[in-house]
């Protein structure tokens, strides 16, 4: 994975979590991620397209997810309540939203949110991809941002694009 996109996403985060939460945002060290397990219990995935392809998770233990969830919802809701999911959901598109913004020009389309709630779940990226896994810390608890994109090959060139 290329390094250009690993800050859009720190910076990103950390933006929707101090404006929409009011919630600072210590990050850890970038590390590359072992295995498919989460490590947490409730995840946010997005999948992205165009120039650059593959998928963003924000992860949470459940006692940070919950209590994020009250901090955006303005109430608290049970991790079984569609508002918890969706609100998971919209996080996970803001911050991804956010660093796509930022790719230097690169079209990129974002996918619908899903949301994975559940201790140990898997999430399967191709294989040929490295996660990246970027710790964070708020005062809600841990929070994860995985990232597993690459440019895609396949994807017209803006020069290409340009003559055409």
């Amino acid at each position: 994975m290329e390094a250009r996109f690993i800050t859009p996403f720190i910076q990103s985060v950390q933006n929707v979590f101090s404006t929409m939460l009011q919630l600072p945002m210590q990050i850890g060290e970038p590390r590359v991620k072992a295995g498919k397990n989460t490590g947490y219990d409730v995840s946010g995935i997005i999948g992205m397209s165009g120039d650059v392809v593959g998928s963003v998770v924000l992860s949470f233990p459940d006692d940070a997810a919950r209590r994020v969830v009250a901090l955006f919802a303005g109430e608290e809701l049970g991790t079984d309540s569609p508002d918890f999911a969706d609100a998971i959901g919209e996080l996970v598109n803001m911050v991804a939203g956010g660093a796509k913004a930022n790719f230097d020009g690169a079209k990129v389309s974002i996918s619908c949110p899903s949301v994975v709630v559940g201790s140990g779940h898997l999430i399967a990226n191709t294989s040929d991809v490295p996660v990246i896994e970027i710790p964070c810390m708020t005062d809600c608890g841990e929070v994860a941002i995985q990232i597993a994109i690459k440019t895609n090959a396949n994807a017209p060139t803006q020069a290409a694009s340009a003559s055409a």
